[in-house]
C-alpha cells in the first residue's frame, strides 16, 4: 500500500506534499518530536513521538515497507528506509537510491570529520524554488511508478 511518511521537524516541503496527497489520494503521516499543524484531512495524520534521540527516525523506519515514500534530508534514515524497500526523496527533490546512498554516507562522514577538526566548511545551499519544483517532480514520478507497479492507496 502506498503512503508517504514525512520526517517533518525541519521539512520545507510539507505543504507541497499535502497538495500532492490530496490530488493522488495517498495518505501522509507527518512524524515529528513536537506538535505540528497539519491540514484537516482524512488523508493527513500527525504522529508526535518523544523527544528522545532519533525517536522520529526510529518510528519512520519501524513503519516503512515497500510502497512507502519517505521524505527526509537525513542520510542515515534514508539508508535505513532504502534497506526496507522504501522510496526516499530529499526535500530538495534528489532521490536517495541504493546506488547513491553509499556515496552520500561517505560524504557525510568526511564532512563530519572536517567539522570535528575545526574546519569551516559551510552548510548546504539555501532552499530554492528550483529545489521545490524538483521535489514536486520527484514525488510525482515515485507515486506514478508505485501505481504502475500495482501498489494501491488505501483510500483509492
Amino acid at each position: 500500500m502506498i503512503r508517504i511518511l514525512i520526517d517533518a521537524d525541519a521539512c520545507p516541503v510539507k505543504d507541497e506534499t499535502y497538495r500532492v496527497a490530496e490530488r493522488t489520494k495517498v495518505p501522509v503521516v507527518v512524524v515529528s518530536n513536537r506538535a505540528i499543524r497539519v491540514p484537516q484531512s482524512p488523508l493527513i495524520t500527525r504522529k508526535v513521538v518523544s523527544d528522545a534521540f532519533d525517536a522520529a527516525d526510529d518510528w519512520i523506519a519501524g513503519n516503512t515497507a515497500p510502497g512507502t515514500v519517505v521524505i527526509t534530508a537525513d542520510i542515515l534514515l534514508a539508508d535505513r528506509c532504502l534497506k526496507l524497500g522504501a522510496d526516499v526523496i530529499a526535500p530538495n527533490g534528489k532521490p536517495f537510491t541504493t546506488s547513491s546512498i553509499g556515496g552520500a554516507i561517505a560524504t557525510r562522514a568526511i564532512l563530519a570529520d572536517l567539522r570535528a577538526g575545526g574546519d569551516a566548511i559551510g552548510g548546504p545551499p539555501p532552499f530554492s524554488k528550483a529545489d521545490r519544483s524538483r521535489f514536486l517532480s520527484s514525488l510525482d514520478q515515485v507515486l506514478v511508478k508505485l501505481l504502475r507497479k500495482g501498489c494501491v492507496s488505501p483510500t483509492a
